[in-house]
C-alpha cells in the first residue's frame, strides 16, 4: 500500500538543505565500477564526457553517466579509464582532461593544472591529459584482452556509443581482444538512488511544489498559457533550481489549456486559457542536476464540469491503483495495468493512450535497469485520458521512491484530489 505523507513531513521536506554529492560518494561510485569490472580476469573500461557540441541554455552538458561518476560539469572531451588489471592502483581510475589552452580557456573558464590539490578535489588518484589515454587504453587491452562497454547502445539508426567506437580501433590494433556488453552496470547503478541523491530529489521536488503554488495563483480565464509557466519557472530559479545545463526546469514546461491539453508533448505555451477549460501543467524543476516532474490538471474557472470531474475521479482512482502496485518485486507492467484495469472497467481505456512512468534521478526519463522494482528506485506514475473532440486532456502524475516496505510518494504535498482543488 501506498505511505501517505503527512502535512509536517511535507513541509520538512520543502525546507530541508540538500548536500550536494560528496567527492566520497563520487570516488565510491568509481569504487564499485571497478570491483565489477574486476570479477574474473578483469576487463577495462572507459566513460566518456561528450564533446563541446553538447550544449543546453549556452552550457556544455556532460555524458549523464560520467556526471554520476564524477560530479564534473565543466570538461568536455574528458574520460575516465577503468583498468582492473594495472599494477600501480592509483592508475587503476584514471581521469583524462583536455591540455590546458591559456588562449581558449580565458574565454570560457579558468582551469586548473594537475596537481595534489585538483586530484584531492575531484578524488582522484591518477589525472593525465587526454594525449596519454591512447597508450593506457592500448596497455590496458593488451594486460586484460577485454574490454567493457559501458555507454548505452543505440539503435540501428543512431551513432555508435563513444566508447564502443574507440574499442573497436584498439581491436584492430591489438590481437585476441573481445569486447563484450556491461551496459547494464551504470544503468543499475543509476536506478537505485542513495540517501545523498534522494535528498536533492526531494529538494527538487519541494521546489516543483512551490511552482504548481505559483502557477495555480494565477490560473484564470483570460489568462493565457504562457504566464502561468513563466510563474512556475520563476519561482523555480527564486527557490535555487539548477543542473548542469545552467536551465532551472529539468524539462520544457507544458502549460496546455483546452483542446491543448491533450497533446502529449505540447510546449507552445502561448494562448488564452478559457472558462470551462482544464488546464494540464507538467512540469519540474532540476535541483543540483537532480529532476522532478510532476503533472496536475486544473479548472481554469475554478470548478469543474459534471463531465471534467467524473473524467478527472477516473483518472485518480486509476493512479491510486498503480501507486498501490508499485513495490518491490513488481514491474513496470504490474504498475501500468493496474490502471489498465481501472480504464477498462470504466469504459474509457481507448482514451489512454501512453504508458504509465519512467524512472526518474538524474535524467527525467532516467537510465532503465529493466529489472523489478527495488528499494531506492524512483519512478513517476502518470495515467491520463484524452479525449479531443470534448477538448478534454487530464493527467496526473507523481514521482514515487520504491521502498522495503511498498513506496512513499514524495510529491503528495501538491494537492491533487477535487476537494483540495476546489479550495
Amino acid at each position: 500500500m501506498a505511505k501517505r505523507i503527512t502535512k509536517s513531513a511535507s513541509a520538512a521536506a520543502a525546507s530541508s538543505l540538500a548536500e550536494p554529492i560528496s567527492t566520497r560518494e563520487y570516488q565510491a561510485r568509481r569504487a564499485d565500477v571497478l570491483r565489477r569490472l574486476s570479477d574474473g580476469t578483469g576487463s577495462v573500461g572507459l566513460v566518456l564526457a561528450g564533446d563541446a557540441a553538447e550544449v543546453r541554455h549556452g552550457h556544455w552538458v556532460p555524458d549523464l553517466f560520467f556526471y554520476y561518476l564524477t560530479g564534473i560539469t565543466s570538461e568536455p572531451g574528458a574520460a575516465v579509464l577503468f583498468d582492473p588489471t594495472h599494477e600501480d592502483e592509483t592508475r587503476r581510475i584514471s581521469l583524462f582532461l583536455r591540455p590546458l589552452n591559456p588562449e581558449a580557456d580565458r574565454w570560457d573558464s579558468f582551469r586548473d593544472t594537475i596537481s595534489l590539490g585538483l586530484r584531492e578535489r575531484l578524488g582522484f588518484g591518477n589525472i593525465m591529459r587526454l594525449g596519454h589515454l591512447p597508450d593506457m587504453v592500448s596497455a590496458a587491452a593488451r594486460r586484460a584482452h577485454k574490454l567493457a562497454c559501458l555507454h548505452p547502445f543505440g539503435n540501428y539508426h543512431a551513432p555508435v556509443s563513444a566508447d564502443l567506437a574507440l574499442f573497436r580501433k584498439v581491436q584492430e590494433r591489438v590481437v585476441g581482444v573481445s569486447i563484450e556488453d556491461r551496459t547494464d552496470l551504470l544503468r543499475q547503478m543509476r536506478s537505485r538512488k542513495s540517501p545523498a541523491e534522494l535528498a536533492l530529489m526531494r529538494r527538487a521536488i519541494a521546489i516543483t511544489a512551490k511552482g504548481f503554488e505559483a502557477a495555480r495563483a494565477v490560473i484564470r480565464p483570460g489568462g493565457s498559457e504562457m504566464e502561468i509557466a513563466h510563474a512556475l519557472e520563476a519561482t523555480y530559479r527564486a527557490h535555487g533550481a539548477s543542473g548542469p545545463s545552467g536551465g532551472a526546469t529539468a524539462y520544457n514546461t507544458i502549460a496546455g489549456a483546452g483542446a491543448r491539453s491533450t497533446l502529449l508533448h505540447y510546449n507552445g505555451n502561448d494562448q488564452p486559457t478559457a472558462s470551462g477549460d482544464l488546464l494540464l501543467i507538467d512540469s519540474g524543476a532540476q535541483f543540483a542536476g537532480y529532476a522532478a516532474d510532476i503533472t496536475r490538471t486544473y479548472p481554469v474557472s475554478g470548478k469543474f464540469t459534471t463531465q471534467q470531474r467524473d473524467m478527472y475521479e477516473i483518472v485518480l482512482e486509476a493512479q491510486f491503483a498503480s501507486i498501490a502496485a508499485a513495490k518491490p518485486k513488481a514491474r513496470m507492467t504490474d504498475v501500468l495495468n493496474a490502471s489498465r484495469e481501472v480504464f477498462a472497467k470504466r469504459g474509457v481505456l481507448d482514451h489512454f493512450w501512453h504508458g504509465i512512468g519512467h524512472h526518474l534521478g538524474l535524467a527525467v526519463h532516467d537510465a532503465d535497469p529493466a529489472t523489478e522494482l527495488q528499494p531506492g528506485h524512483v519512478i513517476t506514475i502518470e495515467p491520463g485520458l484524452y479525449l479531443p473532440s470534448e477538448q478534454i486532456g487530464i493527467r496526473i502524475e507523481d514521482d514515487i521512491l520504491i521502498t522495503a516496505g511498498g513506496n512513499e510518494n514524495l510529491s503528495a504535498m501538491i494537492p491533487k484530489r477535487v476537494a483540495d482543488i476546489a479550495r
